[in-house]
């Protein structure tokens, strides 16, 4: 085809054929990396989401069962469903693809000392501390922040009113004493024994302990910590999981950063320490949490 101006007879065929194939191109390219993109959906807004392409932690994580007691996911066993009556159970929230929510899980280990991980740790969206714990005093190294507080009865302590409790019950008298640490007092006087806000408890299922020491731990020793036990949770409440204050000290001791050891035979206690501690490293090499060892 011509076009023919004046003196000038411009041929301009191949200039319509060449940008029509540019444009179509840009076309093909945009619809097939949309294509490519939307193959897998996504379970949450992160740039790198948990569950992205991986068979063996997608396996692993499948396996479980929903991890905490609810109105929802009731158990199977009679005799707990009494536990309904203590207070509305939470669920886990699950993940949504507009949402990036980032976790810290803050062990109590003794290499946190000197560690200044704390403006890190408060960085979080949810910040899961476990037992005892502490902050004050050590906030350079641990942070200030606590949203979630992992804990049974021998580990207890008071929270304030928005933090939320994860019970995680060993054995029947542990329920018993948190059905004392909710209900008001006599006359509806407050209760002097109360150690959480009764609407922000969740109660970790048994059956969800048993596929940790099953599947992750391959059975090892008796039972899991709380520590590792908050650890497997948290993949599953969170897009994105950052682990701090896990491993034992030189000696092979369960040290902490808040107190002097004075038990130097304790090594792990009933817990395969080190078993976990290979599991967290392993997460960490195949890249689904961010482990810092501290110093």
């Amino acid at each position: 085809m011509y076009f023919k101006r004046g003196k000038f007879r411009v041929h301009i065929s191949p200039l319509l054929s060449i940008t029509a194939i540019v444009l179509v191109s840009i076309l093909l390219w945009n619809l097939s990396g949309y294509t490519f993109c939307h193959q897998e959906s996504r379970l949450c807004a992160c740039h790198k989401c948990l569950t992205d392409s991986d068979p063996w932690f997608n396996d692993i994580i499948s396996e479980s069962p929903k991890p905490l007691m609810s109105q929802k996911h009731k158990p199977s066993e009679e005799d707990f469903n009494w536990w309904k009556t203590i207070t509305p159970i939470a669920d886990v929230e699950e993940p949504r693809p507009d949402r990036c929510r980032r976790c810290a899980v803050v062990g109590n280990s003794g290499n946190l000392r000197g560690s200044q991980y704390g403006p890190l740790i408060d960085f979080h969206d949810i910040v899961i501390r476990v037992n005892r714990g502490r902050t004050k005093g050590f906030e350079r190294d641990v942070g200030t922040k606590t949203t979630h507080r992992v804990m049974y009865p021998e580990s207890s302590t008071r929270l304030d009113n928005k933090t939320h409790l994860l019970f995680f019950p060993f054995k029947t008298p542990d329920f018993l004493w948190l059905l004392k640490s909710l209900i008001p007092g006599e006359n509806g006087a407050p209760n002097s024994n109360k150690i959480a806000n009764k609407d922000l408890v969740s109660i970790l299922h048994p059956a969800f302990m048993k596929y940790v020491h099953d599947v992750w731990l391959r059975k090892k020793a008796a039972y899991p910590s709380t520590g590792f036990l908050a650890v497997v949770l948290s993949l599953l409440m969170c897009d994105e999981v950052n682990v701090f204050g896990f491993g034992a000290d030189s000696e092979g001791n369960w040290s902490h950063y808040f107190e002097i050891l004075k038990n130097k035979r304790l090594k792990t206690g009933g817990h395969p320490g080190e078993e976990e501690y290979k599991m967290i490293v392993k997460l960490h090499m195949k890249k689904k949490i961010v482990f810092f060892k501290g110093w």
